[in-house]
């Protein structure tokens, strides 16, 4: 993706958002989005000439109901002073779903900073946009699930398919997108893909690569699951091999990535062994099948590690070098959790049991075979 002169690279961002608890021990830190922008400076990936950050426009609320139930809506409304049954039902004050002192409008801030990303894309204002605050891809029509109240991607995405525009989506959180899923399940118009882990492993539970659309969408919904423990070979096998030709096919007028970091090997709450490394070389795969494309920060347990990984995404995306600034001088942590992006590119993964690694590659291989016969027809790829 080339950076175009006349067109800055736009970040989303809101300080007060970035500030939110869900509680103290939760495990969604939405600081990670603060700890994203300070890592740009360091590394020398953000550059005020072709870069800048703005806060997300006001949208109404009114948007939620092109996805969202109004019950349900009403319900995560009044959720901050009364608690009852109904909210309770739609899995709002749950451990994973708690209940926090402005639930809503955080909520809805972090659609408001998703849709500031589609619109500038779509007014051909910003060629690239990313929200670190975006991606909550579990979020239904009437029921909060995994840290998702409100589905930024399925809502906005309602509004600007409205408008006639084509996209794709590709959720490489290690979580699968269920929410975006039962969003588009029919529609012909998004491509929607998701690679990650199996839902026999990990929560949701479902995404298996069966589950391809229905009606009109048959064939454009594609679900990639990988086995526990896959590495980046066999990761990388499978995404080169189903993504960019269904891309590419598509021919999206936009492109949307869900770059969730919790598909690196060190995450606490998944079970992927993906590298830094093997996550910048799917990310470089997908050079020249979009020209516009909008990045979601989406799943990341490691408050140091997840925001690494999207500097590196940054750095993909912007075809930028990582160059450390601060480079040998003494003084300790000067931009929040440290993070050696150069040595981090450099880790490796150790695989000591062949057999494990061959009957993962196995199970990527028949996933590919699957798709390849009963999708890529529809797409007259042969």
């Amino acid at each position: 993706m080339q950076i175009e002169k006349d067109k800055k690279n736009l970040i989303t961002y809101s300080e007060k958002l970035s500030e939110v608890l869900y509680d103290e021990t939760h495990p969604f830190k939405p600081r990670r989005a603060r700890v994203f922008t300070e890592l740009l400076r360091r590394y020398s990936l953000f550059d005020e000439r072709f870069d800048k950050i703005v806060e997300p426009l006001e949208i109404d609320e009114n948007i939620l109901y092109l996805f969202h139930e109004k019950e349900y809506i009403q319900a995560l409304k009044r959720a901050d002073s009364a608690f009852d049954l109904e909210v309770f039902w739609r899995g709002i004050g749950t451990d994973d779903n708690p209940i926090f002192k402005g639930m809503f409008d955080f909520s809805l801030g972090c659609v408001a900073c998703t849709f500031t990303c589609f619109r500038e894309i779509v007014l051909g204002n910003a060629s690239f946009a990313f929200n670190p605050l975006g991606g909550f891809h579990h979020a239904l029509k009437g029921h909060a699930m995994g840290f998702c109240y409100l589905n930024d991607v399925a809502v906005v995405g309602k509004y600007f398919q409205k408008l006639g525009k084509r996209f794709a989506i590709l959720d490489m959180d290690a979580h699968h997108g269920n929410g975006i899923q039962e969003a588009f399940y029919e529609d012909k118009d998004v491509l929607t893909i998701s690679i990650h882990e199996s839902g026999v492993t990990l929560f949701p539970g479902t995404g298996s690569e069966s589950e391809i659309g229905n009606g009109e969408g048959y064939g454009y919904n594609v679900n990639i699951p990988l086995a526990y423990g896959t590495d980046d070979e066999t990761y990388l096998y499978a995404f080169e091999s189903i993504v960019p030709p269904l891309i590419k096919t598509f021919s999206p007028d936009f492109l949307v990535v869900l770059v969730g970091a919790d598909l690196h090997k060190d995450d606490p709450m998944s079970h992927l062994s993906i590298t830094a490394r093997g996550f910048k070389n799917a990310l470089e795969k997908l050079d020249g099948l979009a020209d516009k494309l909008v990045a979601l920060g989406a799943g990341g347990y490691s408050i140091s590690k997840s925001p690494a990984l999207w500097a590196v995404a940054y750095s993909v995306f912007t075809k930028r070098k990582i160059v450390d600034q601060f480079a040998g001088v003494v003084g300790g942590m000067m931009y929040g959790p440290e993070v050696d992006l150069p040595f981090f590119l450099r880790e490796e993964n150790v695989e000591n049991n062949a057999s494990n690694k061959s009957m993962r590659l196995k199970a990527a291989e028949d996933v590919v075979n699957f798709i390849r016969k009963n999708v890529f027809p529809i797409f007259g790829i042969s």
